[in-house]
């Protein structure tokens, strides 16, 4: 039987309908509104993209300026601005590089990789820059600056109009808080807070002139106040209340340059790739052409030569073993533009020979044995056969073509002979006919020698190595390790020797790398120490006078040519291919353009290929 309808029930019936009705009227005003939010972000960008194009048009001189006052760019935009007055300039399209090796963070200051800092320097900026064609300081953040006549005090005026990519204001509080965090003991960037022991303090002079005021006079003063990537103030401050936060981090980057993290606070390795986007609110004068970088994880070489080949990414350092028949590949040359040199800052490639393993000195701490390694190193060979003549020897961290450079040093010659000399001298003979040298507890010589696993160069330089060191009795064993892992062996010291690269630059600073005071926590990672050296370094640090300064460099290099802290292997020459559809590539001073900022390159219209 049918239960009938009270008037309580139909209330309630009416009461839910009602309730429903509400509830898809507040559902639609929700769409209209997000649709309404939509249209108006859409149109923002729309306008954003407007006025960077209307700006790229005046700066090129593709539209009138009567009825405007537009100025020149200024002096570090000028080459930029040059490349946008080429007929073929366009803005648009993706530049897609590749990495090596997996990174272990993008967080500025704890990272401590090339890697890491190429993906940074596209993100965060510096008052002042290079000149790539004479070398000399021009301002990008800064506008101008003043030395005082003690060389004492450095005192920069700001611009008043950069922003960092989050849309606030970057003043001279951003500069001295970079320079704060960065000497904060807490904070893990031994190497970095070593280079700012020459500042004494760094102040702001109102909202836009900071002074660098120098304990003592340094030769790269201008470079250590002025070159240095500015922090955001508002976005790293809260990481000095917890600064293992910040230490443990992956990927907390955030700056004022032409691109940016699309999340500056939550990038991490297992992202795989690295990628980078524009940044709607650059500052510059010049605004970048590219819409988005991106870098592959590619760490096999011949999984990066099939990826080039298919286009999917726009430039192939070629190995030196696949040159020669990659410069007469139809299809590779038919798409590419080919770079074959060696540019002044160029770096090298060495042995490191750990010194203290554990609190105790290891064998390779007798001066006697370093150079015994060296002299069963066949650099002559290792040009030849790994690199086919694509290199040259490097005989200590100068370049051949730097005023540091004693030129009446020579490379040391394979010498297996003068090596068993000098081992026996130092207690290692064949006391059981075994064919290796033993010490005079009876323990064989052998060492792990630990290098990057994704380098193929690497591997084959090693099976060489083992060789040669076998005819003197010494046994090396080969330990792939990948990047990040090395870096850990590095850091805590565990490790016999390595198989790595330093970067160059025109005027190398030694401290970093070789003073006894950087072996605990600093880059010295093979606890090399002598204390003339350290004194010489420290007087040539302080030699303002080019005249003065190289002598004194010249006679550090001598100390370390003689001590061999480091085998000093090769300075390779860079085999580049690039696709054709990146223009304005040019050579200077400080090698080619790619990759400079401000950005030169670009792609023409209608040669590119990814269009959001």
């Amino acid at each position: 039987m049918q239960k009938q309808l009270t008037a309580r029930d139909w209330i309630l019936y009416s009461l839910l309908s009602v309730l429903i009705f509400l509830l898809l009227l507040a559902m639609y005003q929700i769409d209209r509104q997000w649709l309404k939010l939509t249209e108006m972000e859409t149109a923002m960008s729309e306008q954003s993209k407007d006025m960077r194009d209307l700006r790229g048009a005046i700066l090129s001189g593709a539209l009138s300026t009567a009825s405007a006052t537009i100025k020149d760019a200024a002096p570090a935009f000028k080459r930029a601005q040059a490349a946008t007055r080429l007929p073929d300039y366009a803005q648009g399209d993706w530049v897609v590089d590749f990495l090596e090796t997996n990174l272990k963070t993008l967080t500025p200051l704890i990272s401590t990789d090339g890697y890491a800092a190429n993906v940074q320097s596209f993100v965060q900026e510096s008052l002042i820059t290079r000149d790539p064609d004479t070398l000399e300081w021009q301002g990008l953040i800064a506008k101008s600056w003043k030395i005082s006549d003690d060389g004492l005090t450095i005192s920069f005026q700001l611009r008043e109009d950069v922003t960092f990519s989050d849309g606030e204001p970057l003043t001279a509080e951003d500069v001295v808080f970079t320079y704060n965090f960065t000497i904060n003991e807490a904070i893990q960037a031994p190497s970095d807070r070593a280079a700012l022991q020459k500042i004494k303090e760094v102040k702001a002079n109102g909202k836009y002139e900071v002074v660098f005021t120098f304990n003592e006079p340094y030769f790269l003063s201008m470079s250590l106040a002025g070159g240095s990537a500015i922090l955001p103030k508002h976005f790293y401050e809260g990481y000095l209340k917890e600064p293992q936060k910040f230490n443990e981090s992956k990927g907390l980057l955030l700056g004022s340059g032409p691109y940016k993290l699309l999340d500056p606070k939550n990038w991490s390795p297992d992202k795989g790739n690295v990628e980078l986007v524009r940044n709607e609110r650059y500052w510059g004068d010049v605004q970048p052409a590219f819409n988005r970088l991106l870098w592959k994880i590619i760490q096999n070489d011949s999984a990066r030569l099939t990826t080039y080949r298919n286009g999917q990414i726009d430039s192939y350092l070629a190995r030196p073993v696949e040159y020669q028949a990659l410069k007469t590949d139809e299809q590779i040359t038919a798409k590419s533009q080919l770079f074959e040199y060696m540019s002044l800052a160029r770096g090298y490639k060495y042995i490191g020979w750990n010194q203290e393993r554990g609190g105790k000195p290891t064998r390779f701490s007798d001066k006697r044995v370093r150079q015994a390694m060296t002299y069963l190193t066949d650099v002559n060979r290792i040009i030849d056969e790994v690199y086919f003549g694509y290199a040259e020897p490097a005989i200590s961290p100068f370049g051949s073509k730097t005023k540091q450079h004693d030129s009446s040093l020579q490379a040391y010659q394979f010498n297996v002979d003068k090596a068993k000399a000098l081992l026996k001298e130092a207690g290692y003979e064949d006391r059981n006919g075994d064919g290796v040298l033993e010490d005079k507890a009876g323990q064989a010589f052998e060492f792990k020698l630990i290098y990057t696993q994704s380098v193929e160069d690497y591997k084959r330089l090693v099976l060489l190595l083992k060789d040669a060191f076998a005819k003197a009795g010494v046994k090396l064993i080969p330990s792939p390790q990948e990047f990040p892992v090395l870096l850990e062996s590095l850091n805590t010291k565990d490790y016999d020797a390595s198989m790595l690269a330093w970067g160059g630059g025109l005027e190398s600073d030694l401290y970093y790398v070789f003073h006894s005071s950087q072996a605990k926590e600093g880059s010295n990672r093979n606890s090399y120490k002598n204390p003339e050296l350290d004194k010489v370094i420290e007087q040539a640090r302080s030699t303002v006078n080019d005249d003065k300064r190289m002598p004194l460099w010249q006679q550090a290099e001598r100390i370390i040519y003689e001590d061999q802290p480091y085998t000093f292997l090769v300075r390779t020459k860079d085999l580049l291919f690039v696709d054709k559809r990146i223009a304005n590539i040019q050579m200077t001073k400080t090698g080619l353009n790619l990759g400079g900022l401000p950005q030169e390159n670009y792609v023409p219209l209608q040669q590119q290929k990814y269009k959001q």
